[in-house]
């Protein structure tokens, strides 16, 4: 009994000690983000969503000590870079913006109490004012130099001129100075990619050298203003010796994300509870609720007509409790699902009117919604060359594939650049928050058979030059269509990092139909699968609408689209169900008692994220005020 015992305690202590590697071994932080800190009696209307009062800052370092997190320093973080000690668990940082002179009366007597370590970001400009816009004070440079000298405060760049908005649009709308082209209304034209690239290096460069003159230091971090950057920001950062940088994304940090850290940003004066949730859970918990919404709706060829229309939207939307919209970023105004012209500029296709940027930004500022720009992958109808299309297989030989789709091929290397260079143009003249890919990223089983197409299938992926051969064989069509899948889910990859090289923060979103999902052996005939959407996506956008599927009993089809979803690891975290408001067979609304249906049925077999298309403001489809009662209530909760 004693041997027993004995074996017992050591392998609790073995188990208590395995808990404590684990601890220390994620070489995670978190890092929070605070503005101005009020006096209790200055919270008062119109209330700054982004300051907090200095007893609530005081609770939550309280909250952070009694919880036993470890707040660290910009250095502890470049020494765990470096190998040199390894951060400690549940390790979190302190950043405050701007340099109010709030920090230095309210915060740093609070960082001197816990002894905690924070980061300070400075507007060069801003050092030589006395406030900001004439009603926030700022700190001076001798009270940077104070601060900085306490051991406890990192001085950082928030760029020399960089923290504002520039004209971005024809409309007039001004976005960051850090990311957009600027727009001339006098020349109607935008800053060019050289003009560009020289501001941006020029302001960073200045930045550094105006926080050597005031503290004899040059910042090692930069921290970018409203959270917006690209590549060519890093560059310039990089090169003028800040190799940390931070940006406004929530989450968890790693080690290997020191290039963009996330910042979680404490808004609404949230007290020690609210804390502690945003601390422990990372607002990762959002279910998104999806308006899925047509531009060529909004669109008209009188642009006050237009302005009128996207006025109801925005209204619409922001009534609805609609947190996301994947919004029509290219012209199909005959509605076979091709790119006839584009709503940005763009090098290759006709502008309709350089509408999208201007409607992505009214949506995510009056509605409060997040914004993904719905793009073809292939089907785009310009003048490419005949060669550049999908072919397949027909009466005997390759020919122009019929499909309703007029599909470039993913295969031909000239297609695949003049694709890449649309979606490259859409990043670098507009500002959103995700790319919806459309559907039409289809190969059927008698497709792609152009000469690039089947040579690229018989040099890489072994299968035979021929299609008949291919054919013929129901092993070598499955490895066909799954070599396909991949491909095709590899080639929108491609298009996300054109994407991410102006917008690093886009998620993305892929259309997907039901077939595959409900039928895995169909893969073959539309080369879709879902375990390698949710390898390439960070959701996947299904059609869950039976009455396009002809379903015989839709209540049943739609439980059993969710039950298939939920047999994935994660499958239910990654899937948007869109639900359909218009029976398109019957050219018809879906009634609002069958949409709500659905929509619970959903809801009620566990699916967490819910959307429908298309919506349509004129005939008030889907209702706003049912639509409200599960969209608003399902925000709030």
């Amino acid at each position: 009994m004693r041997l027993l015992a004995r074996l017992v305690f050591i392998f609790f202590c073995l188990f208590l000690s395995s808990i404590a590697v684990a601890e220390t071994a994620i070489p995670g932080f978190i890092v929070v983000n605070y503005h101005d800190i009020l006096e209790e009696e200055e919270r008062v209307p119109p209330f700054d969503r982004i300051a907090v009062c200095k007893q609530h800052l005081d609770d939550h370092f309280a909250w952070l000590k009694k919880n036993n997190y470890h707040v660290i320093s910009v250095q502890d973080v470049l020494d765990a870079m470096k190998g040199e000690k390894p951060l400690p668990p549940k390790a979190i940082m302190l950043t405050f913006d701007d340099g109010y002179q709030s920090f230095y009366t309210r915060a740093m007597p609070l960082l001197k109490k816990y002894k905690y370590p924070a980061t300070l970001a400075v507007v060069g400009t801003w050092l030589e004012q006395q406030k900001v816009a004439g009603v926030k004070p700022l700190m001076t440079p001798a009270q940077i130099r104070e601060v900085m000298n306490s051991g406890l405060v990192e001085i950082a760049s928030h760029t020399y001129d960089l923290h504002h908005d520039i004209p971005a649009n024809p409309q007039g709308n001004n976005q960051s100075a850090v990311t957009a082209r600027l727009y001339s209304a006098e020349y109607d034209e935008y800053e060019n990619d050289e003009s560009y690239r020289k501001r941006l290096f020029n302001e960073i460069d200045k930045s550094s050298e105006r926080l050597f003159q005031i503290t004899g230091k040059r910042p090692r971090v930069i921290v970018w203003p409203y959270g917006e950057y690209n590549s060519i920001a890093l560059e310039a950062a990089k090169l003028a010796g800040m190799p940390i940088t931070m940006g406004l994304n929530d989450g968890l940090n790693t080690l290997a994300d020191s290039r963009v850290v996330k910042r979680m940003m404490i808004t609404d004066d949230a007290n020690a509870e609210q804390f502690g949730e945003i601390v422990k859970n990372q607002r990762n918990a959002e279910k998104l609720r999806v308006a899925h919404v047509d531009l060529d709706y909004i669109y008209d060829d009188d642009e006050e007509q237009t302005a009128k229309n996207l006025t109801s939207l925005l209204e619409r939307i922001k009534a609805s409790g609609a947190n996301t919209v994947y919004l029509q970023a290219y012209s199909d105004p005959d509605g076979d699902g091709n790119a006839d012209q584009l709503y940005f500029p763009n090098r290759h296709l006709p502008v309709r009117r350089d509408l999208f940027n201007h409607v992505a930004l009214q949506l995510r500022t009056r509605a409060g919604v997040k914004v993904y720009a719905w793009m073809p992958i292939l089907a785009y109808k310009g003048d490419a060359p005949l060669k550049w299309y999908v072919k397949e297989w027909r009466d005997g030989e390759a020919q122009l594939s019929r499909h309703i789709y007029t599909r470039l091929s993913p295969f031909n290397p000239e297609a695949r650049q003049y694709i890449g260079e649309i979606y490259e143009d859409l990043a670098k003249n507009c500002s959103f928050n995700g790319i919806l890919f459309h559907d039409d990223g289809i190969l059927s089983d008698y497709e792609d058979v152009s000469p690039m197409a089947m040579e690229f299938t018989h040099n890489v992926w072994g299968l035979p030059a021929d299609f008949k051969k291919i054919h013929d064989s129901p092993e070598l069509r499955l490895r066909w269509a799954q070599y396909k899948t991949e491909f095709l889910g590899q080639f929108t990859d491609y298009l996300t990092d054109k994407v991410r090289y102006y917008r690093p923060y886009v998620k993305t979103a892929r259309n997907f139909y039901a077939l595959p999902l409900m039928q895995p052996y169909s893969e073959e005939w539309y080369a879709q699968s879902f375990p390698s959407f949710m390898k390439h996506y960070d959701y996947v956008a299904i059609e869950a609408m039976p009455f396009m599927e002809k379903a015989a009993d839709p209540k049943k089809w739609l439980t059993e689209l969710v039950k298939k979803t939920a047999e994935y690891p994660h499958g239910l975290d990654k899937m948007v169900f869109e639900l359909q408001t218009v029976d398109w067979e019957k050219q018809q609304d879906i009634p609002m008692a069958i949409f709500n249906e659905q929509f619970q049925l959903l809801k009620k077999q566990g699916a967490k994220h819910i959307g429908y298309y298309p919506d349509n403001q004129y005939r008030d489809q889907p209702k706003l005020e049912e639509l409200k009662k599960y969209f608003a209530v399902d925000k709030q909760n």
